[in-house]
């Protein structure tokens, strides 16, 4: 312990990293019970265990107990009272773990940057108010003394109305049908780039500061699920190739023992070798993927026929309130289904997005995927495309289809048994698109996101008291009667399903607050109402109504991110459709440049001729009190006493050629600036840049130090071996020079012996 500077050891690690360690060792660990089990994961899968979770640090609404981290999170985020402070993020990650604090903090950023949004866009719709008064298209509508009567709104029922009287609905309409709208939509798309780049330099921070920089994908385990596929499709072969082997039995009786023998030791192999050798081929997953194919498109279709059953209500209801006899019923027809519509789309698309739900889960476990990653990635993919369908099928027909397809008079386009299809308003279908917008979008949010978020978790709380509260045995009555424990008090909470619920429904707002943002200007002032009461409701349910997530290490959102960036990219396309197509800024602008920069009988100019004579027997009106010779109706078309009578008119091929030139150089000049804003701003802050770079360099000095200590270390070794050495050889030279001069004196000694022993 001394090594690692750990003066405590029940303190060093935190309660969300020794959550994480026990999870890992319980998930690694292998069942020698279960044949090819592996892990807790597997365990409960089978049944074998209810549940496996962290449990809470302590009660988060008891005054007597020691203050810990659950309760200052409750006090100081997950209640209402505190909306107006900044999150605990680091004290969110400490206790949840880094992936769930990189959620509020993403969360935090998007309500951060909905403010700017939302200021700008009131100030655009004050500018709608402010200029209504002299909006010169609006006043010549409520001009009584140049009123046009305008051709029957249905068959046979309807009669002759002066455009006067959509005087409220022109009015209207030009609150959010005004010049600012185009600023807005480009500066909606710039905004949607630059929170994805504050969100890049955001999350760089937090991943320095969390020590996420050098986190690496860790190598998952197999889900059970994949586990339970692989042994089933191991178990058929085993059966096909026993099968093959009684066959060939009195062929060959030495490969029926190698065989026996082969199964022996395949029956003794753990779930891991399993897994290692064997995998699901594209020909086991071809089944998976053909209803997954299926099941989707009869989803896609479902939403589709749902959206149509809604576009016969209206129009069966308007000829139904057009013939009636009550003058009041007549007039407010219109509103009537309008409103009632958008309310039926409402109801149909929540209990569409609970369907969904489900359905992009099991078609999930369907495929099989092997890990827990690579499943939580395709369930998001299914999820978001069926509800992206789902929420925006309604608000995408009001914006391109509804009035595209009417005809003319006298030669109308009529749908089920005689009923004519729906037009737009007299001040276009902007102004429809907006309430339909405004209503999905407010009421997605206060039921679906608040009041089931809210209900649900109580309703099932109070089923599971319930529950408990039915008579129990006498073993199990002596086991409650005891204190209970925390993980006792935590089994009795929801369990943690995921945070894909929660990415879902702000990816959805954030597809409302910018796709179709140029009619509905709004949008971010409501999201950010929202989000301030989201975020502490869910900080709430995580803190007091969920029990305690396994705390994972995450480096970034994942891919909430690449949809959040695809759906910025679409949007600008949207918002250009919808600035050309549906307002009318684009017929202003070019009668504006034709009739020197004037707007003064503009909407004479939108309004053809249509000689009444010409009506097919049985659509006139029925209850014409007064003589009408010609009556109008919005489109351009040639009068019928010109040459080429009810064709086009050049203008409308120019108004045309202006709509898709519009949307070419609008769409090409926002990407240009997206594309700007994001090279302009860094991905990662410049303090947090020095900072690494100076880690850098010290570790790299470090490293240098120490190769340096070694080199050093090295040479004197050598320095040493090379003095022993010579030492050594100094040594031997000496006894060597010693032993030749002992030579040479026992020989002059044998010689002077040698010359004595002559002499005698």
């Amino acid at each position: 312990m001394h090594m690692y500077n750990i003066t405590d050891k029940d303190t060093f690690f935190d309660n969300a990293t020794r959550s994480r360690i026990v999870y890992e060792i319980l998930k690694r660990t292998s069942c020698s019970k279960a044949k090819y089990g592996m892990g807790i994961t597997t365990l409960i899968a089978n049944g074998v265990y209810e549940a496996a979770y962290p449990v809470h640090d302590g009660d988060y609404d008891n005054s007597e107990t020691e203050m810990n981290d659950r309760k200052l999170l409750y006090r100081e985020w997950a209640r209402y009272s505190v909306f107006y402070k900044y999150q605990p993020v680091n004290l969110i990650r400490k206790y949840f773990g880094e992936k769930i604090g990189l959620y509020f903090a993403w969360l935090g950023v998007y309500t951060e940057l909905l403010i700017p949004a939302s200021l700008i866009g009131i100030i655009v719709f004050l500018y709608g108010c402010l200029t209504v008064d002299t909006d010169i298209p609006s006043n010549e509508m409520c001009d009584q003394g140049n009123n046009f009567t305008m051709c029957p709104l249905c068959d046979r029922f309807c009669d002759y109305w002066k455009l006067g009287s959509a005087c409220a609905t022109a009015r209207a309409s030009h609150l959010f049908d005004n010049p600012a709208t185009v600023f807005f939509s480009v500066f909606m798309a710039l905004w949607a780039t630059m929170f994805l780049e504050h969100w890049k330099r955001r999350q760089m921070r937090l991943s320095y500061y969390w020590d996420l920089t050098g986190l690496e994908e860790e190598e998952e385990h197999p889900r059970p699920e994949y586990e339970t596929k692989l042994l089933q499709k191991k178990l058929k072969k085993e059966k096909q190739k026993k099968k093959k082997n009684e066959q060939e039995k009195e062929e060959d009786n030495t490969d029926v023992t190698k065989n026996k023998w082969k199964d022996k030791v395949l029956s003794a192999m753990g779930g891991v070798h399993l897994t290692e050798k064997e995998k699901l081929t594209w020909r086991d997953r071809i089944p998976g993927y053909l209803i997954n194919c299926t099941a989707i498109l009869f989803m896609i279709t479902l939403t589709f026929a749902a959206v149509f059953g809604v576009i016969i209500y209206r129009i069966i209801t308007a000829a139904t309130l057009a013939a009636s006899q009550d003058d009041t019923t007549r007039a407010n027809a219109r509103v009537t289904v309008t409103a009632t519509a958008v309310i039926i789309n409402l109801i149909v698309i929540l209990i569409l997005d609970e369907i969904y739900g489900s359905v992009a889960k099991w078609l999930t476990d369907i495929e099989v995927p092997k890990t827990d990653k690579t499943y939580e990635d395709r369930l998001i993919l299914k999820a978001f495309l069926l509800k992206f369908v789902n929420s925006y099928a309604p608000i995408f027909y009001v914006a391109f289809f509804k009035g595209r397809f009417v005809g003319k008079p006298g030669n109308y386009v009529y749908v089920f048994n005689g009923h004519r299809m729906e037009e737009c308003a007299p001040g276009g279908c902007l102004m429809e698109l907006c309430i339909q917008l405004s209503i999905i979008m407010l009421g997605k949010q206060l039921i679906q996101n608040n009041l089931f978020e809210i209900g649900i978790p109580k309703l099932k709380k109070l089923y599971r008291r319930l529950k408990e509260g039915r008579p129990k045995s006498a073993e199990n009555s002596s086991c409650h009667s005891r204190q209970p424990q925390r993980w006792d008090l935590d089994y009795s909470l929801e369990p943690f399903t995921g945070l894909t619920p929660e990415y879902m429904e702000m990816i959805i707002q954030f597809g409302f607050v910018t796709l179709f943002v140029a009619s509905f200007p709004l949008a971010p002032l409501f999201a950010l109402l929202n989000n301030i009461i989201e975020i502490r409701l869910d900080a709430k349910k995580f803190v007091t109504e969920l029990r305690r997530p396994d705390a994972v290490r995450a480096k970034d959102i994942g891919i909430w991110y690449n949809i959040l960036s695809g759906m910025g990219k679409f949007s600008v396309i949207i918002n250009a459709f919808v600035i050309s197509v549906t307002s009318d800024f684009i017929p202003r602008l070019v009668y504006q440049y034709n009739e020197n920069r004037t707007m003064h009988g503009f909407i004479n100019h939108t309004l053809s001729y249509f000689n009444v004579s010409e009506f097919e027997s049985g659509t006139q009106p029925g209850n014409n009190s007064e003589k009408v010779e010609f009556c109008r109706y919005k489109d351009y078309r040639e009068p019928p006493w010109s040459q080429n009578r009810y064709e086009f008119t050049k203008q409308y091929w120019a108004i045309l050629a202006a709509r898709l030139a519009f949307v070419i150089v609008f769409q090409n000049l926002v990407m240009f600036l997206s594309e700007a804003v994001d090279w302009m701003i860094p991905d990662i802050p410049k303090d947090i840049s020095e900072q690494i770079k100076k880690e850098k360099t010290v570790l790299v000095d470090v490293f240098m130090k120490e190769e340096h200590e070694k080199l050093q270390l090295i040479e004197n070794f050598i320095l040493q071996d090379r003095q022993r050495r010579k030492t050594e050889n100094r040594g031997r030279r000496s006894r060597a020079a010693s032993f030749c001069q002992f030579g040479r004196t026992q020989k002059d000694n044998a010689a002077s012996g040698s010359n004595h022993h002559t002499d005698v």
